[in-house]
This record gives C-alpha cells, sequence and structure tokens, in this order.
C-alpha cells in the first residue's frame, strides 16, 4: 500500500491582517453608512435616552453576537481551517439526530440568499452617495455597471483581490475611528452606552421596539461571512484584525450619537455617517465611502464560494466547475455561482431600483442562518464535552437575541423580505431534494464481491481471441473497499462487450470535507493485471485525476509492481507504454423499474438536478485523456412484480409451436 498526502496550515502575518480587513470586514465594516440613519427614521422624535440606548444595543449586539458568538466561539469550530455553516455541520455528520442536514441546509442557503442582497444594496448605496455632486445620476445604469466590475473581478482570487482591498480598507476603518473621535466631545455623556442597562430600558420603555432592533441588526449583519471565510484568512489573522475593526466602529457610532443629540432639530433631514464630517472633507468621505460599499460586497462572494464547495464535496449539490486562481491557501472561483449570483444581484436591482426598497429585503434571511448556526454551535459544544448547563446556556441566550431579531426583521417582509427568503426557500429545496435523491441512487448500486470476479478479468486478459480494448483500462468504482466491486462494472467488461485488457485498473474518488487534503492509497489485487487506487480530495483542492493517476503508476513502477511497457510486439521492442483508457458509466434510470413512488420521484429528481452541475469527465479533470463513456440502465425492484402465471406459459408455447408448424408447412 502506498500513501502520498499534502496538507496546510494559515498563519497569523501582517499580509494576513491585511487580507482579512480587505476580504472579511467589507460587509460589517460599512454599517455605520445606514444603521444609525435607520435608527433614526424608527423614532425622528427622539431624546438622548433614545440615543444611548440606540448606541448601547448597538456596543452588545457587536460584543454579544460578533464577538462573542462568532470570533471567540465559532471560529474554533472549524473543519482542519475552514469555517461556515457547512464546515461546522461536517464536524456533527456523525451525530444524532439526523435532521441536522436540514437545519445545515436552510442555513447555508439563506446566507447565500444574503449574498444575492448584499452586493445590490451596498453599491446602490454608494451610487446614490454620489448624488452629492450630481444629483441627476442616474443610480440603476451606474450601479449595474459597477456590479459587473466586481463579478468580473472573482476570477482574479480572493488573494489578489484581498492584496488590492486591504489597504484601502484599513483607511476606511482608521477614518471611521477618527471621525467619531472628533465629535464624541460634542456629548461626551454618549459614553454613557457602554453601559447595557441603557439598551435594555431603551426596549422595555420603546413601543417601536421591532423597528429600533430591526435596524440595529444591520450592524451585524457580516458576522456569519466573517466565519465562512475563515478558510481564506485564518482564524488568528481575524481575531486580531476584529480587535482593531471593532474598536473602530464602536468609535464612529459613539461620534454619530454625539452628533446626533447636539444637532436634533436637523437630524431626520441628513445622515449622520456624512454629517459628522469636516465641510472640506465631505467630498472625501463620499467617494471613500463608495469604495468601500463596493469592496463590501467582497465578503459575501468569497462566502459564496466556499459554501458552494463545501455542499459539493458534503453531497449537498451537483458537481461544478471549480477553478484557483492563485497558489494561496483557500483561494477559489466557481464561474457558475459567480454568474447566478450576478444574475440575482441585477435583478434585484431591477426589482427594487432604490437601496432604501432594498432595506426591507435585507437582513431577514441572515437571521435565519445566525438561527441555524446556533442550533449547530450548541450540538458541537455538547460534542467537545463542554457541561450541558453552558451548552444549554449558550442556546438559551443567543437563540433569545437572535429570536428578537428575526421577530423584528419578519416586520420586513411584505415590504421586500419575501424576496430573500424566496430565494433562501428555492436553494434550501434543491439542497435537500439532491441530498436525499443522491442518497437514495446509492442505496440501489449493487455491488459483487472483488474475489468472485477476478477469475473472469484474468481469463479474459488471457483470451487472445478477444480483441484487446486497451492496455490499461481504468473504471471509476463507487466501492471504496477491495471486497467489492460494483456490479455494473463487470457487466460493462463481460457483457456489454467484453473488454480485453493487460491491466485493469479500478479507482474510487472521494471528495473530503477537509479542505486540503490530497492522498492516494494503491493496492494490487491480482500480480501484474488488477490494480485498485483510492484517491482522496480537498474540497479546495482541483481533482486532476489524469495527473495524479500518473504520479500513481510511476510510484508502482518504480516499486517494480507495474510493468508499464506495451505488450504489442512492435511498440515492445521500442519501450512504449501501453495506452490508458478511462471508462465512465453513466446509470440512467429504467422506467420498468418496479419500485415505490418515494424513490422513483427521487430518481427523477436526481436526473433534473443533475443537469445543474458538469459532466463526470470535466469534474474529474479528464478532458485531455481518451475517455469511453458507457449508458447503463438503473433498475430498482424494491418490490413485487407481476409474473406470467405457468398455465398461461404452457399456452403461448403451444402456439408458437403451432405457429412454427404452419409456417414449415407453408
Amino acid at each position: 500500500m502506498y500513501t502520498k498526502e499534502r496538507t496546510g496550515i494559515g498563519r497569523l502575518s501582517a499580509m494576513g491582517l491585511i487580507v482579512a480587513i480587505g476580504i472579511v470586514f467589507g460587509d460589517i465594516g460599512t454599517s455605520p453608512l445606514y444603521v444609525m440613519k435607520a435608527i433614526v427614521g424608527a423614532n425622528p422624535a427622539f431624546g438622548s435616552d433614545y440615543i444611548y440606548g440606540a448606541v448601547s444595543c448597538i456596543i452588545w449586539t457587536l460584543t454579544l453576537q460578533t464577538t462573542v458568538k462568532y470570533v471567540l466561539i465559532a471560529l474554533r469550530a472549524d473543519n482542519k481551517g475552514e469555517g461556515g455553516i457547512l464546515a461546522l455541520f461536517s464536524l456533527l455528520r456523525s451525530m444524532k439526530p439526523r435532521w441536522l442536514y436540514v437545519v445545515a441546509a436552510v442555513g447555508s442557503a439563506a446566507l447565500v440568499a444574503d449574498g444575492v442582497i448584499t452586493p445590490a444594496i451596498t453599491v446602490s448605496s454608494a451610487v446614490e452617495g454620489l448624488r452629492v455632486f450630481d444629483s441627476s445620476l442616474p443610480v440603476v445604469p451606474v450601479t449595474i455597471v459597477v456590479i459587473l466590475g466586481i463579478f468580473l473581478m472573482q476570477q482574479a482570487g480572493t488573494g489578489k483581490i484581498g492584496r488590492f482591498f486591504g489597504p484601502f480598507m484599513l483607511l476606511w476603518f482608521l477614518m471611521l475611528g477618527a471621525l467619531g473621535v472628533a465629535n464624541i466631545g460634542q456629548h461626551a455623556a454618549v459614553l454613557k452606552a457602554f453601559n447595557p442597562l441603557c439598551a435594555v430600558r431603551l426596549l422595555v420603555s420603546s413601543p417601536e421596539w421591532f423597528l429600533i432592533m430591526g435596524a440595529v441588526f444591520l450592524c451585524t449583519t457580516g458576522a456569519e461571512a466573517l466565519y465562512s471565510d475563515l478558510g481564506h484568512c485564518g482564524r488568528r489573522n481575524i481575531e486580531v484584525s476584529w480587535l482593531f475593526v471593532k474598536v473602530c466602529l464602536i468609535l464612529n457610532y459613539l461620534g454619530q450619537g454625539a452628533w446626533l443629540i447636539s444637532n436634533n432639530s436637523v437630524a431626520d433631514s441628513v445622515n449622520p455617517f456624512y454629517a459628522i464630517m469636516p465641510g472640506w472633507f465631505t467630498g472625501i468621505g463620499v467617494v471613500m465611502s463608495t469604495g468601500a460599499a463596493v469592496i463590501a460586497s467582497q465578503a459575501l462572494l468569497s462566502g459564496s464560494f466556499t459554501i458552494f464547495s463545501e455542499a459539493i464535496s458534503l453531497g449537498f449539490w451537483p458537481r461544478m466547475k471549480i477553478k484557483y486562481p492563485g497558489a494561496e491557501k483557500g483561494q477559489l472561483y466557481i464561474p457558475a455561482v459567480n454568474m447566478a449570483l450576478l444574475v440575482g444581484c441585477l435583478l434585484t436591482v431591477l426589482i427594487f431600483r432604490d437601496s432604501s426598497h432594498m432595506e426591507a429585503a435585507y437582513g431577514l434571511a441572515i437571521t435565519v442562518t445566525m438561527l441555524m448556526t446556533t442550533v449547530l454551535l450548541s450540538f458541537w459544544m455538547v460534542s467537545k464535552g463542554v457541561p450541558k448547563v453552558l451548552c444549554v446556556l449558550f442556546a438559551t441566550v443567543f437563540g433569545a437575541i437572535e429570536g428578537v431579531f428575526f421577530v423584528a426583521n419578519l416586520f420586513k417582509f411584505t415590504h421586500g423580505g419575501w424576496y430573500s427568503l424566496g430565494v433562501a426557500a428555492i436553494l434550501a429545496a434543491v439542497i435537500i431534494l439532491w441530498r436525499n435523491a443522491t442518497r437514495a441512487r446509492a442505496g440501489f448500486i449493487e455491488f459483487r464481491p472483488m474475489a468472485e470476479c477476478m477469475p473472469m478479468l484474468t481469463a479474459i486478459k488471457a483470451d487472445d481471441t478477444i480483441a484487446k480494448y486497451a492496455s490499461n483500462l481504468v473504471y471509476f468504482s463507487r466501492s471504496a473497499s477491495t471486497d467489492a466491486i460494483e456490479s455494473k462494472i463487470v457487466y460493462s467488461i463481460v457483457n456489454k462487450q467484453p473488454k480485453r485488457a493487460d491491466h485493469y485498473w479500478f479507482i474510487h474518488v472521494e471528495t473530503v470535507d477537509s479542505p486540503d487534503t490530497l492522498d492516494y492509497t494503491a493496492e494490487v489485487i491480482v500480480p501484474g493485471s488488477v490494480y485498485f487506487v483510492s484517491m482522496r480530495f480537498g474540497f479546495r483542492v482541483e481533482p486532476k485525476v489524469t495527473a495524479y493517476f500518473r504520479q500513481v503508476v510511476e510510484d508502482l513502477v518504480a516499486a517494480g509492481e507495474l510493468d508499464l511497457t506495451s505488450t504489442y510486439p512492435s511498440l515492445k521492442a521500442m519501450g512504449v507504454p501501453g495506452d490508458f483508457r478511462f471508462m465512465i458509466l453513466h446509470r440512467i434510470f429504467s422506467p420498468s423499474s418496479n419500485c415505490s413512488r418515494r424513490d422513483r420521484r427521487l430518481m427523477l429528481v436526481h436526473e433534473r438536478l443533475r443537469r445543474i452541475g458538469i459532466s463526470d469527465q470535466k469534474a474529474m479533470g479528464l478532458e485531455t485523456s481518451v475517455v469511453t463513456e458507457e449508458t447503463v440502465p438503473l433498475i430498482i425492484n424494491s418490490g413485487t412484480g407481476r409474473r406470467i402465471s405457468p398455465r398461461e406459459e404452457i399456452q403461448i408455447g403451444q402456439k408458437m409451436s403451432h405457429i412454427g408448424q404452419n409456417g414449415a408447412e407453408e
């Protein structure tokens, strides 16, 4: 047995910190643009206590929700360096209850739905800010052009984007902090907001508490993307950079709060974010805000690529083409996902047309994701041996906080929240149906003992009357063990068309939910004739089966387990190696199957959903190889069908005999 493996580990570094600031915190970092404005909109006739309470809600939401739940707890629930709700689920697959996959499916779908809206609302807000220079600026066309540019940049890879965005966002956060410090002096009593009682008093005494909480929630919408981007930047880089980001955010919110209290009479007619800027700085501030709003969309886009790559490895989504733009750990790009998100963003812009209308659709879906993450984190804590009292406390506290946010955001449903929940519902349905269909389909695949089939293969190899099909015949097997082989592979070699070869190879390819795994095992089943290779790819490793299989063959040749020289006399004399032919079997569900309605529906659903993905040849990286595709029937006989009776057999036999006699007489 031969084994090869490669792994990668993220490290704390200055460049890593800059990339984290550019990629991870774009969404949460632009919240000062609209949070305080939305809070004022909830109660235009506010007083100082209202602002103290609102800023206190923001501070403690960032502390409890973002810092405690995500930075201190969730980032530790990593799957070999990968984060996000599906990485968290992959750590719990062996646990009960089994319905946790539904939690993961709903949460991941809601996060992707939020990723459809985030670029649209941030870019629209930025473009609308440019009206300071030109009030007649056509918002929708400019927004569409900017969004197209953002999505075109994705193919460059998050590493290159992060290096470009990082320095800009560093200046952005420094600007936020400096503006906040410069304005706190207008009403220093705003520092009372650090007292959580201010938040409690506001929520208890305000009949419009749901509007306040709906606005406050916008300050932490980027927390889930922060967790999803763990694999792009590493836990330590995110933890350290968050300390800086959080300080800058809180300082800016305090500065806006102080300005609002000191300028109560005009507060409802301006955006406090721009109002705290000196007059000479406003133009620079608008340009910086525009750039930061554009960058903010990157966090959820890179997180969406991670979600889909993890979903594919978990069997939650059909296989798709994944590209790896850079050599840095965690860099990937999925063209089909990028295109789908682009279409979704453009539809959002065309449907809502204005950022104020998009706000109603923004935030509702992400509360669903946060609730699902809380459920999974609670089970993860149990699996790590955390005392059950603490696990229950965690689930209760954060379930209550996110439950309040969810109820508050539900008031947005009829005003646009239906859009994000609708997108999430469609994605969740596809995930659940595909997962159930593939699992049901796998259960109907039949296997035969490997030892039982070897005499047939060696006999075919020795039969010179059968034309040689290939020197090396390679099949992809679903069996992870050398004890069994799929019946349809034996059918292809023996029954469909006898296929004689010098060497038979059976390759089992497994995409695992650890990101950087790349290893193989190779076993000799029949010396000089039959070989079994098992390859494992992490979901961030490009599955170039042809290239890696070549390495396996070279290792076996070097170990003396394989003679690769062609057996054709003319080629053997010149030392030419034998050819390779890869066989791909497509199992098509047979309408003649005798199975339950549920199984029939699942098989038909699988046939339709698999069209979303790419072909097996592309998925395996076999584009440059000699590949033959064969179609074999998938016949499911899980029930007892009707059989012809013996009496009918006799009658038919007599009738056929009579016809034969008549034919002879004629």
